[in-house]
């Protein structure tokens, strides 16, 4: 199988080029078309912000580099920042790929999601034969494997995950507890999805501009208030996370003190990711609170992803095994048209020779000899073509040849 990747991704080259190489999902099967009208004979395109690869199967080599600067009409040769991979180290690249091991953030899952929509879309568009189909769904199987056999999706690696996750380690009951998230910027969005995610069906959004809160909210029917309204709903909430560009803490150390007067000693989780700070730092004295900054969520980052990497010398382990079999079983795959002809020239000289013998056998020949026959006959239509090549190997000392003979008839095996 030719099979070669192409592609370019966040360690090869900055946004402002991987940009210029993304396919739009709404002409991606356009984009394969052209690919297989360039030379290629099967074809998957995966697209993502952090990266852009074709996967091919090629009778020639092609181009695949200048497909891509000439696709997107770019003046300017992509030369180091693409890499190529062929044969076993493309199949490789393509497990690390969909286990998460090539990702910015490793081990994370939305790249085998992104993986299987490029594939879906090159079977739409036709570009997908049976070699392609046979590495994708390799790939999709080692990434189960990986995903089962370790631990290396299991720690959050996101300052918003890692937060959501304490936030569980603390409450019983998730689902049935109420969020306080001040701000509406990526990490508070981020966080609400998180939380939404895993259950949490009440959350309060606040932000100084209530339209952004509303518009936030929206997406997971929350509430929205504005920063001035935070002490009056602070008793509500039993988890409340804060990152906002305020100069000056919004939530003071006697805004906490009252919410905690009104709870009557349930327990507040609150985590402070703004920088300057958005609480004040005297609430971590509140016996009932569990308070947590930046560099303390940061801390827990730094610990999971350490984790992450010891187990990715486990899930790359996997892979080398993985890879060894998925290439033993497609060498295999590649006799199968010899075996196939083999079979079916056996075959029509088996054929041949019974019905020889029969016609021996009805034509008043003993039983005796027509199986003489038919075995001499068969026998000698067998061997005839290898006895010549063999012969003729000889005469032109052609060792490598007699060599795989021996080993295809297995004629160096002592018989008893």
């Amino acid at each position: 199988m030719p099979l070669v990747v192409v592609g370019i991704n966040h360690r090869t080259a900055p946004v402002e080029v991987r940009e210029k190489v993304v396919f739009d999902p709404a002409h991606l099967q356009t984009a394969l078309l052209a690919l297989i009208r360039d030379g290629a004979r099967e074809g998957v395109i995966l697209s993502t912000c952090n990266r852009t690869e074709l996967y091919c199967v090629t009778d020639t080599p092609i181009a695949l580099g200048s497909f891509l600067a000439r696709y997107h009409s770019l003046t300017d040769d992509l030369g180091d920042n693409l890499y190529e991979f062929r044969e076993t180290q493309a199949v490789e690249h393509a497990f690390n790929v969909a286990s998460g091991l090539d990702s910015m953030v490793l081990g994370e899952t939305q790249i085998l999601g992104q993986l299987k929509d490029a594939y879906r879309s090159a079977q739409q568009a036709g570009t997908v034969g049976t070699a392609l189909n046979r590495l994708f769904q390799a790939s999709f199987s080692v990434a189960k494997r990986v995903r089962t056999e370790t631990q290396i999706g299991a720690n959050a690696v996101s300052v918003a995950s890692a937060a959501v996750s304490l936030a569980r380690q603390i409450f019983a009951g998730f689902e049935q507890h109420t969020a306080l998230l001040v701000g509406a910027g990526n990490t508070i969005a981020l966080t609400a999805r998180h939380l939404h995610a895993h259950g949490l069906k009440r959350m309060i959004i606040a932000n100084r501009n209530l339209e952004r809160a509303q518009a936030l909210a929206a997406e997971f029917n929350a509430s929205a208030i504005t920063l001035d309204s935070i002490k009056h709903h602070l008793p509500e909430a039993d988890i409340v996370f804060s990152s906002t560009a305020s100069p000056t803490c919004v939530i003071t150390s006697s805004d906490v003190k009252a919410a905690l007067a009104v709870r009557r000693r349930r327990p507040m989780f609150m985590v402070d990711i703004a920088v300057p700070r958005d609480i004040e730092p005297e609430v971590s004295a509140f016996e009932d609170v569990y308070l947590y900054t930046v560099d303390d969520i940061h801390s827990v980052v730094n610990q999971n992803m350490q984790a992450r990497h010891d187990e990715s010398h486990q899930a790359r382990d996997m892979i080398t095994e993985e890879v060894a079999r998925f290439m033993s079983d497609l060498r295999g795959q590649q006799a199968v048209p010899t075996i196939r002809e083999l079979r079916a020239s056996a075959e029509e000289l088996r054929a041949l020779s019974l019905e020889q013998a029969i016609r021996a056998l009805h034509g008043g020949r003993s039983p005796e000899d027509a199986l003489a026959y038919l075995a001499d006959t068969l026998t000698h239509r067998l061997i005839h073509a290898p006895t010549h090549q063999l012969r003729h190997a000889g005469e032109n000392g052609d060792e490598t040849l007699i060599d795989s003979a021996r080993r295809l008839f297995d004629l160096d095996t002592e018989t008893e």
